[in-house]
């Protein structure tokens, strides 16, 4: 089970005036914040990529950034083109405190169902750190189920840079799985759609039926 989030220190915090959602650089104010109130040193910004797609696995990643550190250009990975998050990715490994990743499969995913494999993911993520966060900051409604410190805000990746930056990085982990994939099933257009249910994607299921790695009960995928 989670560990309860800290309140009063959310409430304190909502109080305050949540940041408002950006398609900009978003700030530190959350890992600020927790910092001042509790002196936590490793506050981990949590995120996901890959919970819609018909095929291919989901992708958790958790980063800790050093104290005041400005990243020009990180904000939600869905704003960004394919080229700057892949530029974004390098700078983020190089001058994060730590970055952690976890990739749960479709077979995992069909076993589990999309939320309870989304959060074992993030649950990896946050394991595979070179040190456990002392806070996590986790973008959705969601807690982990993790024996540490944590809260949910809905649309995290627009408000928090420390999950602006685990968005990308696990976007782009993902992506680069899918480009894999592509190479091993070139029939459905993985290296464009990433396993997400396009026209031509969803025709493909249609005439070739689907890959190992498809999602095999996502509507769609099955005849």
């Amino acid at each position: 089970m989670a560990v309860p989030r800290l309140f009063p220190l959310f409430d304190k915090l909502a109080e305050k005036g949540m940041p408002p959602e950006t398609t900009k650089n978003p700030s530190s104010y959350f890992e600020e914040q927790l910092a001042e109130a509790y002196g936590f040193q490793r506050i981990a910004g949590v995120d996901e990529a890959g919970r819609g797609p018909l095929a291919g696995p989901v992708v958790a990643a958790a980063v800790v950034l050093p104290s005041g550190i400005k990243l020009k250009g990180v904000k939600d990975s869905k704003l960004l083109n394919p080229e700057t998050r892949e530029r974004l990715f390098e700078e983020i490994r190089v001058r994060a405190r730590g970055v952690g990743v976890g990739i749960v499969g479709p077979e995992a995913i069909d076993s589990l169902n999309i939320r309870q494999a989304t959060l074992l993911a993030m649950k990896q993520a946050v394991r595979d750190l070179p040190e456990p966060p002392d806070f996590c900051i986790v973008d959705g409604v969601d807690e982990i189920p993790i024996n540490i410190p944590q809260g949910p805000v809905i649309k995290g990746d627009r408000r928090c840079l420390s999950v602006a930056a685990a968005s990308i990085i696990a976007k782009v982990t993902r992506d680069r799985i899918m480009l894999d994939f592509h190479s091993q099933y070139p029939g459905y257009g993985f290296d464009g759609n990433k396993g997400y249910g396009t026209k031509r994607h969803r025709e493909a299921l249609k005439q070739i039926g689907p890959s190992p790695v498809h999602r095999k009960t996502f509507r769609g995928v099955l005849p």
